[in-house]
């Protein structure tokens, strides 16, 4: 196993442990209803696996702050630039911003939608899915659990984002999208490597300050805590994720619109 405090995105441990990512985002690649020829931001393209198959239809550019991520997809042949998905630099360039399972790793989530406002000409859309309200909430709570008994303390926040759906709603309509569709929507994922994998492939900011061996050990102790509710009678480990999916536009008219979204 290995471990580390912060997230680093391997592309190399994304490829092997989380390609279901892209692999289960039909349902809101449907949502997108990608046209020929347009203009797409991919946020959050990740290795680019999903953002390849988005552009045998439109013209797609991706961002990421990871820049081995970034390495991954331009290596796919993506146009793929290193961008903090929490300060986009683009003016109405895009019919359409797409994001599948990133904007949960971008807590400030007024300063995200500003800039996918700025990126998208008038008329544009929004689409994305990211981990919804409760999302994971059996796998969080276990690696809590399991850190305050190997470590005596409680476990650092690890700083995400999981909102439910009428408050990113809020967040949307605020800032001036009108948004179509907004829910959550409960997906049980098959975790192929396991659940220790899983924790080594996205549980970084879970074991600050840790070493490798009390990491292992707390990443044991969850794994035990996890068995008797997230595998089944063939030993296969289940995630439960909950995804937050939506569909906002900004409106071809704009009055008086300000590229700074409001804050609660």
């Amino acid at each position: 196993m290995s471990f580390t405090e912060t997230q680093d995105w391997s592309a190399k441990r994304y490829a092997q442990h989380g390609r279901f990512v892209a692999d289960l985002a039909g349902d809101v690649v449907a949502l997108l209803d990608l046209q020929q020829g347009e203009r797409l931001l991919d946020l959050g393209c990740g290795d680019g696996a999903l953002t390849v198959e988005l552009s045998k239809i439109a013209d797609v550019t991706g961002v990421d702050a990871s820049p081995d991520m970034i390495q991954a997809a331009k290596a796919m042949g993506v146009d793929a630039r290193v961008m903090n998905g929490q300060a986009l630099t683009f003016d109405s360039e895009f019919d359409a911003v797409f994001s599948n399972a990133a904007l949960h790793w971008m807590p400030d989530a007024d300063a995200v939608i500003s800039g996918v406002w700025n990126a998208l000409k008038p008329g544009g859309r929004f689409v994305a899915e990211c981990g919804g309200f409760a999302n994971i909430a059996a796998i969080r709570t276990a690696v809590r659990a399991a850190y305050k008994i190997i470590i005596g303390k409680a476990m650092p926040d690890d700083a995400k984002l999981f909102p439910s759906s009428a408050w990113y709603k809020e967040r949307l309509s605020a800032a001036g999208f009108t948004v179509n569709e907004i829910a959550i929507h409960n997906r049980q994922t098959h975790l192929k490597s396991g659940v220790v994998a899983w924790y080594e492939t996205f549980g970084g900011r879970f074991f600050q300050g840790l070493n490798q061996e009390d990491t292992a050990r707390v990443v044991k102790e969850a794994e035990a805590l996890l068995k008797p509710e997230l595998v089944d009678e063939y030993g296969n480990w289940f995630a439960d994720y909950q995804r937050l999916r939506f569909h906002a536009v900004k409106p071809k008219s704009v009055e008086n619109s300000s590229t700074e979204s409001k804050e609660n």
